[in-house]
């Protein structure tokens, strides 16, 4: 597959060659797998305080009194400490114990990671997964290594315009919106669609204009991983690489 090498002005100065991996059969289920996965060795061991629900002094008044076996607050009926009472314990709380973690084998974890890239060079893939962009514009976009060095936010926006895809910017900008249920009373209020992907082969600057961008990301590509490539287990994403970026993963 050929895509075109763009300067800062969005001009394509020659077309090159994409490397062996973007060629690799998508496959949605091992891409899946991956970020489930990525996921699930995230999280964190929970669960109650051994004592909550239970910090009272109770008494089971026995039967023959015409009342439940619900255990009670001494000087009173008010029930207490069994689930089914207010400020009670729960019946089956989450254990600090549970191993959340999954375990993937080496190679399949790379082939996802292949496989994701595959996806980010399929015109109809980045579509359908609702980014927008130029019709013109092939994908995945390929910039020279100057791309590093831009440390605006306004100069980056501007060569996202060049080569038009500051579409999606907008698109992601717009589309933040506050969550729903109870995860925006947990520092969690706001969801913002993914955009792009930026791509480099060394932090030199830019990581500080894209940072300001919502939606985007950026990441060296040797900390590229199949999560980045296809948030949610989605392939497609509109995905950036620098001339250097791109050579490396020639290498995989």
């Amino acid at each position: 597959m050929k895509v075109n090498l763009y300067n800062l002005d969005g001009k394509a100065v020659r077309k090159i060659d994409l490397p062996d991996a973007f060629d690799t059969p998508i496959r949605q289920d091992l891409i899946r797998r991956a970020v489930t996965t990525y996921r699930a060795n995230r999280r964190q061991p929970y669960g109650p305080n051994p004592r909550a629900g239970q910090r009272h002094s109770v008494e089971w008044w026995g039967k023959g009194r015409g009342a439940s076996r619900t255990p009670r607050l001494r000087g009173g009926r008010r029930g207490a400490e069994a689930p089914n009472t207010v400020g009670g314990r729960r019946a089956h709380p989450p254990t600090p114990e549970k191993d959340w973690s999954e375990k993937m084998n080496k190679k399949e974890r790379r082939l996802a990671r292949k496989c994701a890239l595959a996806a980010s060079a399929n015109k109809d893939t980045v579509i359908n997964r609702g980014h927008i962009f130029d019709d013109k514009t092939t994908v995945p976009l390929v910039f020279v290594d100057k791309i590093e060095e831009v440390g605006s936010t306004k100069e980056i926006i501007k060569v996202f315009q060049n080569v038009g895809v500051h579409f999606d910017l907008d698109r992601a900008k717009n589309g933040r919106h506050i969550r729903a249920g109870r995860g925006k009373m947990r520092d969690r209020r706001y969801k913002t669609p993914k955009s792009l992907l930026v791509v480099v082969k060394e932090f030199k600057g830019v990581e500080k204009a894209v940072g300001n961008l919502p939606g985007v990301s950026i990441t060296p590509v040797n900390n590229l991983n199949t999560e980045d490539l296809a948030p949610g287990g989605d392939p497609g994403r509109l995905t950036v690489f620098s001339s250097s970026a791109l050579k490396e993963v020639s290498k995989w």
